[in-house]
């Protein structure tokens, strides 16, 4: 049995799960902090023990006893205008940590985003270095940069706190940006955006889990780990392979970014002016993530926790493919 016992918020999330599994894999005993009876049912079908409760609400520092590593992946993602991600975030994420350092939890791993970045204009190859912007792409934004401004002082406290950033992640029982991929092409939504040849970091979830063993066993208080698969490729290389695991074509239409980028600033006014009753069909947030360049400096992590990824976009979409065989020979 290896040691250490590992507390994970947001188990039951796309992050989450994939991290519970891989250290339950690895023999550590895991605790995972849900919010639903079901949710703790999944958690303990995965070999896990789950305990119930809301990062906002509950006395963590109780159900944390005896772990001495926390994973803080919990975290509200919502990117519509005005949403409750701007207080949710930071808010949970200094609750969780006060209530680690109560419990003497040993190390933490605040799981952040390169959203932090974002105001809508490309990111390019940017470091740990690059400076919050003064005008956040959205409430995401502006509460994950709060969230890690929060981990930051808590490790200039004395806790030993690393923040990783990944970006775009994806892979095996991807619930987060592949089904919105494929619901997009089947309802006939999806439109490319100046075609989409801007480049686009990424993140294999199996890659995020050795950043996180690596980080535990070589991170440095209060340091921040930009974490990719490699080299970028372009958004479009990078949507037309996800699509391609599930049998979809995403077709040659296009939407200039220009317009796109009116669009979302118009709908993001008009949440404003109309108290949240009125909206347009992407929030500015939205167009930050995905209409620009993102690109992330890595050699931080190379250099300090000897990061490289352990598996390649090409085994990734792989894996991807092969599961969805097994599915359709399961449902034939």
């Amino acid at each position: 049995m290896a040691e250490g016992n590992v507390f994970i918020t947001g188990a039951a999330g796309y992050v989450g799960r994939n991290l519970l599994r891989h250290f339950v894999a690895r023999g550590h005993a895991v605790t995972g902090l849900v919010r639903s009876p079901e949710a703790a049912d999944r958690i303990a079908s995965w070999g896990a023990r789950p305990v119930l409760g809301d990062m906002l609400t509950a006395e963590l520092a109780p159900l944390m006893s005896g772990a001495d590593r926390l994973i803080h992946a919990a975290a509200n993602v919502d990117h519509t205008t005005g949403s409750a991600a701007a207080s949710v975030n930071p808010d949970g994420t200094r609750r969780v940590l006060e209530a680690a350092n109560a419990a003497g939890v040993e190390k933490a791993i605040h799981i952040s985003t390169d959203s932090v970045l974002q105001d809508g204009r490309p990111l390019r190859n940017v470091d740990e270095t690059a400076p919050y912007p003064d005008r956040p792409a959205g409430a995401y934004s502006a509460g994950k940069a709060e969230a890690e401004r929060v981990a930051r002082h808590a490790a200039a406290q004395g806790q030993h706190v690393v923040i990783l950033r990944p970006r775009m992640v994806w892979g095996r029982d991807d619930t987060t940006a592949l089904p919105v991929l494929v619901e997009a092409v089947k309802s006939g939504s999806f439109a490319w955006i100046s075609g989409g040849g801007y480049r686009s970091s990424t993140l294999h979830v199996a890659n995020l889990c050795h950043a996180v063993d690596l980080a535990f066993a070589h991170g440095e208080r209060g340091a921040i780990y930009h974490v990719t698969d490699g080299p970028a490729r372009t958004f479009r290389e990078t949507v037309t392979g996800l699509l391609a695991s599930r049998g979809l074509e995403a077709g040659g239409r296009s939407v200039p970014r220009a317009a796109l980028r009116i669009i979302a600033g118009i709908g993001d006014g008009l949440h404003r002016l109309s108290g949240g009753r009125l909206g347009g069909p992407l929030s500015y947030q939205d167009y930050a993530t995905s209409a620009v360049e993102i690109t992330l400096d890595t050699q931080k992590a190379e250099r300090e926790l000897g990061y490289s990824p352990v598996i390649s976009w090409e085994e990734g979409l792989g894996e991807l493919r092969q599961k969805q065989r097994f599915r359709l020979f399961h449902c034939a």
